[in-house]
């Protein structure tokens, strides 16, 4: 059979990008080869258990995808002469052969979540090990030229759901969780009160309860339950924002506050809403209105009663504002505890005007008053928050209290309540009612769980975790990719150096005397199970979290 022509044609250019590619793909192998051998040495100890299963059902997928393109591909590769059809069928299918070796070392590299669909805490882990800490929980702080990037996303595929619910007993292989976990919880370092509970994430079935319906103090688990409420209240899609409103004959401009805790006035905004852009808009717009000079006020009338917290003055907390720029900090952080300006809105108002200035616009009022925006004001301009998914899923990485104080009063907002730390408490409730889940003795005071008088119940947050589990509410989903993951990420950086790292995703809790811990795990069998532990008079923290961590630990295996 002749050679076809567009085949004869093609033929010397297939040649040449065979000879181009050649030293490239060789060069790929060799750097893939020593990647590989590098993760295996490093993820030996866990790798037979949990990967290998993984990986052998990749292979099992990708293994006849690369058959059929070899069989495709050979025959047209054979029709190159001589031996450059040989060198070129060998580094074809090296390419193929490396290709599939890059894909299994990035599920290896990944750790037990890939293969399943869960967001891996591994791609973040050198940027986490350097941020540790929430804003209640020490660590180091984040900087302005690097500020701590939101939890990433998980497709909506969990392990271990969709399954059938099984005890966890003797029958599989085990003790009883009682037998397990009762005495790691009846140890002097938890206090003399303490409650567990254990679900099954994926039918909600109870698997072991101590204490679970008793309302205790949660510390900053109750993030768990605000981001319930927000995202049932918002949806995971929405933008909260910060606008300018020209009002009309007057030259007034106002800086509207639209309670949006992202807002940054750093020159890298990291994909928040940026403050320098909101002026470089409004400058523009106000420049093709021929306005080059404004009176500045600001407008932070979205919340309502005092922005001061219970608690007093903290480094933990900014005065909770309708209007604010990088939290209120004064020191550059990005996170965890550090000095607060006294009134967050007119220190925003006053950068806002600095940078009206950079952009050719000037003010005539170096301290701008505060002044509601009429119905009459014109928008200019608009800048958004990141979808409140992803605000969610920093609030719980980081254990932000700014975020969680925040998300209580849009709660609030989007409900109807009154938006102040009572309102937000309420609204919290409501939802979770609204939602059936079991509020009987939940006593919310704020949003963040700062508040010593908050109360919930090991019910509640595994109830809380099993719903954001469900395939029926995906919008609640970011509650546990938010979690931070043991031993990489958030508030559990620096916790679970040892064979739980990567498998205990939890919400921390840490107030003086309380300790808390609720989140997920995959069990030995694959299924994903919700646990709460909530301890009170606890006397030393350290010992406290050990042994929170040894019971998170031993629900794994």
């Amino acid at each position: 059979m002749p050679e076809p022509r567009h085949w004869r044609a093609a033929r010397p250019h297939l040649v040449r990008i065979a000879n181009a590619v050649r030293p490239r793909l060789a060069g790929a192998a060799t750097t893939a080869r020593q990647r590989l051998a590098r993760l295996v040495r490093t993820l030996e100890p866990w790798f037979v258990r949990t990967v290998k299963p993984h990986l052998a059902r990749l292979v099992r997928t990708v293994k006849p995808q690369l058959t059929r393109l070899v069989r495709t591909v050979k025959p047209q590769l054979a029709r190159i002469p001589g031996p450059r059809a040989a060198r070129t069928w060998q580094y074809t299918a090296g390419a193929a052969t490396a290709g599939l070796a890059l894909a299994v070392g990035v599920v290896t590299a990944a750790g037990p979540w890939d293969a399943t669909g869960q967001r891996t805490a591994e791609r973040d882990r050198a940027a986490a090990l350097g941020r540790a800490g929430g804003t209640d929980h020490g660590g180091d702080s984040g900087t302005a030229a690097a500020p701590p990037r939101p939890a990433p996303s998980a497709a909506p595929v969990l392990t271990g759901l969709g399954g059938t619910a099984q005890a966890a007993d003797a029958a599989h292989g085990g003790k009883p969780l009682a037998d397990v976990l009762g005495p790691l919880l009846d140890v002097p370092a938890l206090g003399a009160a303490h409650a567990a509970a254990v679900v099954d994430a994926a039918s909600g079935e109870r698997l072991y309860g101590s204490g679970a319906d008793k309302p205790l103090t949660p510390a900053s688990t109750t993030k768990i339950a605000t981001a319930v409420a927000a995202l049932s209240a918002l949806g995971p899609d929405h933008r909260l924002t910060t606008r300018t409103a020209l009002e009309p004959g007057t030259g007034r401009l106002v800086l509207v506050g639209g309670g949006d805790p992202t807002l940054t006035a750093r020159k890298e905004a990291g994909g928040w809403a940026s403050l320098r852009t909101l002026a470089t808009d409004t400058a523009k717009a106000l420049r093709a209105r021929g306005v080059r000079q404004v009176t500045l006020s600001h407008d932070s009338t979205l919340y309502a009663g005092s922005g001061l917290h219970p608690i007093g003055v903290n480094d933990n907390l900014a005065r909770v504002d309708a209007l604010m720029a990088d939290e209120g900090r004064t020191d550059g952080s990005a996170s965890g505890p550090a000095p607060r300006v006294s009134d967050p809105a007119a220190a925003a108002a006053r950068t806002f005007a600095g940078l009206l200035a950079d952009a050719g616009v000037r003010t005539t009022a170096s301290a701008p008053a505060k002044a509601k925006a009429t119905a009459r004001a014109e928008t200019l301009a608009t800048v958004f928050s990141p979808p409140l998914s992803e605000v969610v899923e920093r609030m719980l990485t980081n254990s932000d209290n700014d975020l969680g104080e925040a998300l209580a009063r849009q709660t609030a907002v989007a409900t109807g309540v009154r938006a102040d730390f009572a309102g937000g408490g309420r609204a919290i409730a409501a939802q979770l009612t609204k939602l059936g889940l079991p509020t009987a003795g939940a006593v919310f005071h704020d949003g963040s769980g700062l508040n010593r008088d908050d109360r919930l119940t090991a019910h509640l947050l595994t109830a809380l975790l099993a719903k954001a589990a469900s395939p029926a509410r995906p919008d609640l989903r970011p509650v546990l990719t938010g979690l931070p993951v043991a031993g990489f990420s958030g508030t559990l950086s620096d916790r679970y150096k040892n064979a739980a790292a990567g498998l205990v995703r939890a919400k921390t809790g840490t107030l003086t005397g309380v300790n808390s811990l609720a989140g997920t795990v995959v069990a030995r069998d694959g299924r994903l199970l919700a646990f709460a532990f909530l301890a009170s008079n606890t006397t030393n923290p350290t010992e406290a979290q050990t042994a929170l961590d040894t019971t998170a630990t031993a629900l794994t295996n």
